[in-house]
């Protein structure tokens, strides 16, 4: 499932090549798409139709477009702020990518691949806008009142690159937590954006074992984690997010290349970057964990804190 720096470089993708631009028409080609969208198709189609896209933005794993309604954008500066060429963006297009979820800007004679699922054509008659989904367990939705933060994912808490993420107030939850380190990092309630991935790869930074308990954590140590996810996420964004195959690419159908860093996952049996010992690969719920044995050695058993 793509994480954070992968939703990060397809929204940097859609501020580049839809933000300003006024939607003409909504073809919904698969009803699965908009299923969060209790009006169902047809109004998803009519709801969207005319609207202006004023920004894109991201929490965790979710983008949305702030929308004005019968806006035209012309010459107008695209700020941060939701107020654009004096229309005011209340709803938003909100969107999750789910396993194989793509936004793709393609040339409007170009054929429809049979995975897109929903396209969105602009009244400039420039490129269009596709979302395309072989797996269907992505989704669409308008988001009533969302420009600012879609009532939808209210409940996620900001991730690490936000301005409004609190770090000391997260130290302070993570280390209250009756948990492994990993599963709190993939909680969504606590932190957002970080998924199976990029958790690996910021515990074998900061030298800690994913089984390791949040409540034997010291401050410091804490912290650490917390520099180690900003560390690999922003790294990760920089090379474009990280592709095992086609289900993940950007706007413009170009792969990341963040896979060729990974220092644990999907190494497994392969020495470590930084001491040679064989990475090891551990179920977790339902999934792996990657881990050096001698970098981030196993803790030993607690049942709880003291």
């Amino acid at each position: 499932m793509p994480e954070l720096p992968e939703v990060e470089t397809v929204r940097k993708g859609l501020e580049r090549h839809v933000v300003g631009r006024t939607i003409r028409a909504v073809q919904v080609l698969h009803p699965r798409a908009v299923r969060r969208h209790m009006a169902g198709p047809e109004d998803f189609a009519a709801v969207v139709r005319g609207r202006t896209i004023t920004a894109a933005r991201r929490r965790g794993k979710y983008l949305w477009l702030p929308l004005v309604e019968d806006a035209v954008v012309k010459d107008a500066v695209v700020e941060d702020a939701v107020v654009v060429g004096g229309g005011v963006a209340e709803d938003a297009l909100l969107a999750h990518l789910g396993m194989s979820g793509q936004f793709l800007i393609c040339d409007p004679e170009a054929p429809l691949s049979p995975h897109v699922r929903v396209r969105f054509t602009f009244a400039d008659s420039g490129p269009d806008l596709r979302f395309s989904d072989q797996r269907t367990f992505g989704h669409l939705v308008l988001a009533t009142g969302g420009a600012e933060l879609p009532g939808l994912i209210a409940h996620i808490a900001p991730d690490p690159l936000e301005p409004a993420f609190d770090e000391a107030a997260f130290v302070g939850r993570l280390r209250g937590r009756r948990s492994g380190i990993k599963r709190a990092l993939l909680d969504q309630s606590l932190i957002s954006g970080v998924g199976n991935i990029y958790a690996d790869e910021a515990l074998w930074r900061a030298k800690l074992h994913w089984a390791r308990s949040t409540w034997t954590l010291s401050r410091p140590e804490a912290a650490r984690v917390v520099a180690a996810v900003r560390e690999v996420l922003g790294e990760a964004m920089d090379a474009g997010g990280t592709s095992f195959d086609s289900m993940y690419v950007n706007v413009n159908g170009e792969s990341g290349y963040f896979g060729r860093s990974l220092a644990v996952y999907g190494r497994a049996g392969r020495p470590c970057d930084r001491c040679g010992a064989l990475i090891r690969r551990d179920p977790f719920m339902n999934r792996s964990a990657y881990s050096c044995p001698r970098c981030q050695p196993r803790p030993r058993v607690r049942t709880g804190p003291p």
